[in-house]
């Protein structure tokens, strides 16, 4: 896995003219040395359908006149850059216009429809596969690249005629939508074995990767047919910021490689024209290493084949950076003290009628992430299938009710001396009708009012004592042996057309509505849908009671504590001989239309750091790649140090004696 890639889209309409003219080998090479790219995905065929080189499978771009995929492999390979080659599986234009009987259509009623601009997604569950497979076997035997990069796929439910027709032979209801995803996945699943055979007939063990956007928590199956993982997140193409840590946090955990693909562009994909801020690159890029990942940003050629030295200038400035570190960006373990049960894995895991209530509202996740980046605890992302004997934490966010399996591996964890940290239902079983380990309380059933109020004891995170507005929906509980440590308050009354009060909601009544945050024998229970609460209103009381609650769960002994800002991020690997500590710091910035942008990068001063080493001795703190040595303190398992200043993104070393 190479650390500094670059995906070239090139989607080129069949009504421009002279594609590739200004191709050349010297200027293509250039662009990549400016840009410190090592690794760069090449077309083979794009989304309009056409081949970029000579083929027999399918169709050269009929503007055309010479093997660009060849060329651009040539000229790459020439100066030591890898070239993994781009096929559209799910997007062909070309074959949809003409085989319309064999487009995906994603609802019962819907008919082909070819009036909009734009592409159309052809079923795997047609003879278009054969011709899919076709085109991989002729550019495994005819080039050398160095991997297969499959777009637009995944499991989609389609009601074509081919897939009306499985569907009727085996006597399937097409209404059925439990059947319809079956097939959906028998489907999916056929594809990419089918793909895996075809490669390796040519080449057995290529890089095979299948983007479908998104690596679901929860789907190992999934995440395992491809050869390694590529974490799509385009921080202003709608993704954020937040996006990028929760989806890395998942992927250290498969044991697999996985680079963060984002984008120069200012916006998303198809932007020509669009520029983001160099500085943007620079920490999108450290965000990445910082979470253990490779980096891959991704660019559009021009029709004309030239490189947009621009563009090259700016990955150049990230790049220099990245390869700079290279010598200690080793594989190592995170030292993860929490793990945060994803709502979405749990979806997947099982469809339980009470778990349903909650649809496909993952915010819990976002919300949960978002505050431990902010609190800078150290953290993974699991699903029902992790080893959760070597984290100190367990955080169960607002939905996660528990079968028997899960009751069991939560009780284990418990029982190896871990705690638990729930909120809403989390932690009640599937029936909701008590909690599975011991939180000192009783479940009573869901609040009766919405909006409620948090009542904060004095000097909890520096805030005053208040009743303090929470949005999210509660769960009323009844004090059962526990220590509660912050009060449910109840509105006068829910807002109705006859009862409301000022232009939102009723204020605090001052009365209490049974047990609020409690701390009980095996954890930390919080009746609202706190992480919820944090993802879609951001109120700084939901983060001050989190991070209360964990500093008590980890006795205040943090695996790292640092003095950045909350829009600090902080990771730390075990790399074996060293410890590798990043520290981040920029501010995105809301612009237009809700974008996430970042522009400028302030320099933050004296930045003291305090570092769980376990019983390994430290010899040694130094920046990298500065090779400047730090001062430090060692105390029994703790390292202290500090920095006179972080400008963007700081590694510092810790060499173990």
């Amino acid at each position: 896995m190479r650390n500094r890639q670059v995906h070239l889209d090139f989607h080129t309409s069949e009504k421009i003219e002279n594609i590739g003219e200004k191709f050349s080998k010297a200027q293509f090479q250039e662009a990549l040395k400016v840009g410190h790219v090592d690794s760069i995905t090449i077309f083979s065929k794009c989304h309009h359908g056409w081949a970029y080189h000579p083929s027999d499978a399918n169709e050269i771009h009929p503007h055309l006149s010479f093997d660009l995929l060849k060329a651009q492999l040539e000229a790459a390979h020439e100066i030591g850059v890898k070239a993994p080659i781009y096929l559209s599986a799910g997007f062909d234009e070309k074959y949809a216009v003409r085989h319309p009987e064999y487009v995906q259509l994603s609802e019962p009623e819907q008919v082909v429809d070819f009036k909009d601009p734009g592409y159309h997604i052809v079923c795997m569950n047609t003879p278009y596969l054969e011709y899919l497979l076709n085109q991989i076997t002729e550019v495994l035997e005819r080039y050398d690249g160095d991997g297969i990069f499959l777009d637009i796929v995944g499991v989609r439910h389609c009601y074509c005629p081919a897939c009306r027709k499985t569907m009727a032979e085996r006597g399937w209801d097409v209404n059925d939508e439990e059947k319809v995803h079956q097939l959906a996945e028998e489907v999916y699943a056929n594809y990419t074995r089918r793909v895996r055979e075809t490669v390796d007939a040519v080449k057995p063990g290529h890089p095979v990767f299948h983007n479908t956007g998104h690596i679901t928590c929860g789907r190992r199956d999934m995440a395992h047919m491809n050869s390694h993982l590529e974490l799509e997140s385009l921080p202003t193409g709608g993704w954020g910021y937040d996006h990028f840590p929760l989806s890395a946090a998942y992927a250290r955990t498969l044991g697999m490689d996985y680079l963060g693909m984002t984008g120069k562009f200012h916006g998303t994909w198809g932007e020509f024209g669009g520029y983001k801020h160099p500085n943007a690159l620079r920490y999108e890029t450290a965000l990445s290493v910082a979470n253990g990942a490779a980096v891959s940003v991704g660019d559009q050629l021009h029709p004309s084949g030239e490189m947009d030295m621009a563009t090259y200038q700016s990955i150049g400035e990230a790049y220099r950076e990245v390869e700079a570190l290279e010598p200690w960006l080793t594989k190592g373990k995170y030292c993860s003290e929490i793990a945060i049960l994803s709502q979405e894995a749990m979806k997947e895991y099982y469809e339980h009628p009470n778990f349903n209530k909650i649809g496909r509202d993952f915010s819990g996740n976002t919300g949960a992430t978002r505050m431990l980046l902010e609190g800078q605890f150290t953290f993974d992302v699991v699903d029902h299938e992790a080893d959760l004997s070597g984290y100190k934490v367990l955080i169960l966010p607002d939905t996660i009710l528990l079968d028997a399996y899960m009751q069991k591996k939560v009780r284990d964890f418990v029982r190896g001396g871990g705690k638990v940290l729930a909120s809403g239902v989390s932690g009640l079983n599937c029936e909701k009708t008590e909690y599975c380990i011991d939180f000192g309380v009783k479940y009573m059933g869901e609040s009766e009012y919405t909006p409620d109020y948090l009542r904060l004891p004095e000097n909890m995170g520096g805030l005053y004592a208040a009743d303090y507005i929470i949005y999210a929906q509660a769960q009323k509980l009844a004090l059962d042996g526990g220590e509660e440590l912050v009060q449910h308050i109840r509105p006068y009354f829910n807002r109705t057309r006859e009862h409301f009060c000022s232009h939102r909601h009723a204020p605090s009544s001052g009365e209490t509505y049974g047990a609020g945050v409690v701390l009980g024998k095996d954890g930390i229970v919080i009746p609202w849908n706190i992480f919820h609460e944090y993802a879609t209103c951001g109120s700084l009381i939901s983060k001050v009671v989190v991070h209360h609650a964990l500093n008590l769960l980890l006795d205040n002994q943090k695996t790292v504590e640092t003095s950045l800002p909350s829009r600090g991020i902080v990771t730390l690997a075990d790399c074996g001989e060293f410890f590798r500590n990043h520290l981040l710091y920029v501010s995105p910035m809301k612009r237009g239309d809700g974008v996430e942008i970042v522009e400028d990068i302030l320099p933050v001063h004296d930045v003291k750091v305090r570092i769980r080493v376990g019983e390994n001795t430290i010899d040694k703190v130094y920046t990298a790649p500065q090779k400047e040595e730090i001062p430090f303190v060692q105390e029994g398992e703790f390292v202290s140090y500090h920095l006179k200043k972080i400008e963007n993104h700081q590694v510092v070393i810790l060499e173990k004696k």
